[in-house]
């Protein structure tokens, strides 16, 4: 009897250790103080350091949305470290378009100009503000949200943080209509016909070279 006990005890204290661990879930915790890359034996102060946001002062101003990451695939060093940023440029009328980010919240600050951001959560409710600059905007983990730059005239620009050091991107227009879902699997989810879904894949299709 004792030893039944102890048993579902056991079983109950694993069930919810592992119940916590997923619901806490993010970048996993490392055992050292930072993780060197297989093709690096040692490193020095520029491991540490990233200069790829100066990119984006040093070219023209973009005609569309552009995002300049630094995550771990740009910054090794972020492996394990559990944070990453990216800095967001919008031209006049240019949007982010709706997307997620599957592993991490994202926290936006508006540098310059200002944006209409919203998101959606998991009942279908939209929440919108207008940001102004220096205000800052959270998007929960793993919710679809969007950026616009209304000003005609005025570009913006915003600086993302992430609680992961891969948050990772979704994009809803290019995940739903070019990633190959068949045509009229489309057609009757979105309740229209073949020629929409085909108008709606070729204006997402890559300019060609």
């Amino acid at each position: 009897m004792a030893s039944n006990i102890l048993s579902h005890t056991l079983f109950l204290l694993v069930i919810t250790m592992a119940t916590y661990h997923i619901s806490h879930a993010s970048d996993p915790d490392i055992t050292s103080d930072f993780i060197i890359p297989a093709n690096r034996s040692t490193v020095d102060g520029t491991f540490f350091t990233f200069s790829g946001m100066r990119a984006p002062f040093q070219v023209d101003w973009p005609e569309a949305f552009n995002v300049t990451k630094a995550s771990m695939a740009q910054f090794p060093a972020l492996n394990g470290q559990s944070v990453s940023y990216a800095f967001l440029q919008y031209p006049s009328l240019s949007i982010n378009p709706p997307h997620m980010h599957p592993r991490a919240a994202e926290l936006l600050l508006v540098i310059e100009g200002s944006l209409e951001v919203g998101f959606i959560d998991t009942t279908n409710k939209l929440y919108t503000q207008t940001l102004n600059t220096l205000d800052m905007f959270v998007f929960p983990k793993g919710l679809v949200h969007y950026q616009y730059n209304a000003n005609p005239n005025d570009p913006a620009t915003a600086l993302s943080a992430f609680g992961s050091a891969n948050a990772g991107t979704v994009s809803v227009p290019s995940t739903i209509f070019a990633t190959g879902i068949d045509e009229g699997i489309l057609a009757t989810a979105f309740k229209t016909d073949i020629p929409t879904i085909q108008k709606l894949k070729a204006g997402l299709a890559p300019p060609k070279a």
